[in-house]
């Protein structure tokens, strides 16, 4: 889910230049796109992006969302994380990191660096490498 709002981390200027040094060509709405999820540290769906983008007028097209986010994933520049089959979050912090998910509220919230220790890991299958390791603890309230 949405983290609550901060001040900007990053200025259009500074997201344009960010798109270029990724080989994103900065159209407008990508441009746009990009703020929505680069401007701050957190958690969207694209349905949050798509709301985000076209607040004032509609002018980018769910499609165009979609396709963006996924370029922007395979160029590093979000997360892309699967929380269940029906939901999927863009995180804009790619730096290896874990997550709690709020099962009955649906936040999404960072678990602090170096909290989380893997002290052995399986032997992987021949002809493969670790990419990374992403861990999603699912949370419930107590009653």
């Amino acid at each position: 889910m949405e983290m609550p709002l901060h001040p900007p981390l990053l200025s259009r200027a500074e997201v344009i230049d960010l798109l270029l040094q990724h080989d994103v060509t900065p159209t407008q709405q990508r441009v746009a796109i990009a703020m929505a999820l680069l401007s701050r540290d957190q958690h969207v769906s694209a349905e949050t992006v798509l709301a985000q983008v076209n607040q004032a007028a509609p002018q980018v097209s769910k499609a165009t969302v979609y396709n963006t986010l996924g370029l922007l994933v395979s160029k590093g520049l979000v997360r892309e994380l699967m929380i269940d089959p029906q939901k999927v979050v863009y995180d804009s912090n790619t730096q290896p990191h874990h997550h709690f998910y709020n099962v009955d509220t649906g936040a999404l919230v960072d678990v602090a660096p170096g909290t989380l220790v893997m002290t052995e890991f399986p032997p992987l299958p021949a002809g493969t490498y670790a990419e990374g390791i992403e861990v999603i603890v699912r949370i419930r309230n107590q009653a």
